[in-house]
């Protein structure tokens, strides 16, 4: 493993805070002449939470079988963040904090609003006694991307960046599980945000992640009692 150079991991700190964008307003645009105010406001939901911190469920991610046959050959090992659960090959975040809304599929073009924290849990990737650490993630599933902070050995490096992106277009029909007491989200692709891949890349001293990286499939369980 070759030395990790300060400007090099700047760069890519760097690169990763252009991709950061603010949090996408959790609703539809601006109303106009055209009368959309009124056929939005007839839009109902179909579950609204807006406190996640007191029970808000979990977000787990399935790991693709390709990310970690990847992790495997560049040696880097991963490993649950202090509250993050890893159990085979999903690795588990409780939900902290936020709040979401959910409408009938197809009525609205962002039919999942809001944002869902994950405070105090993240992902470990080690190799060669270096550990890089991303957590406290954010979820915002209008701009389809992941925030979070970064560590590099303990001592952080970025924070509140895009670290992961999603594939909603895979995200299969909402479950309104257990007597609607929960509602499930699952089916949306995580893939490493560029900025990501290339912060690993010069950390570990490999050429190997991009974007194209698929981390695993992603399952949210929102409790709404």
């Amino acid at each position: 493993m070759r030395t990790i150079h300060g400007k090099k991991v700047l760069a890519s700190i760097a690169g990763l805070a252009l991709l950061t964008v603010p949090l996408a307003a959790c609703g539809s645009e601006s109303d106009d002449d055209s009368g959309s105010s009124s056929s939005s406001s007839s839009i109902k939901y179909l579950a609204q939470v807006p406190d996640l911190s007191a029970n808000g469920g979990t977000t787990e991610v399935k790991l693709d079988p390709g990310f970690l046959e990847a992790l495997t050959t560049l040696k880097v090992a991963p490993s649950p963040f202090m509250d993050a659960t890893l159990d085979g090959d999903t690795i588990g975040f409780p939900i902290t904090g936020g709040n979401v809304g959910l409408f009938e599929p197809g009525s609205t073009p962002d039919y999942v609003v809001g944002q869902v924290q994950h405070e105090g849990s993240g992902l470990n990737l080690e190799a060669g006694g270096t550990t890089v650490t991303v957590g406290n993630f954010n979820v915002d599933p209008v701009a389809s991307l992941v925030y979070g902070d970064v560590a590099v050995d303990g001592t952080v490096a970025a924070t509140n960046i895009a670290i992961f992106r999603l594939d909603g277009t895979t995200l299969e029909a909402p479950d309104l599980a257990a007597g609607g007491d929960e509602v499930v989200l699952t089916g949306s692709g995580v893939f490493l945000s560029e900025g990501a891949a290339g912060l690993l890349n010069d950390t570990f001293g490999i050429e190997d992640l991009s974007g194209a990286v698929k981390v695993g499939v992603a399952t949210i369980t929102v409790k709404t009692a």
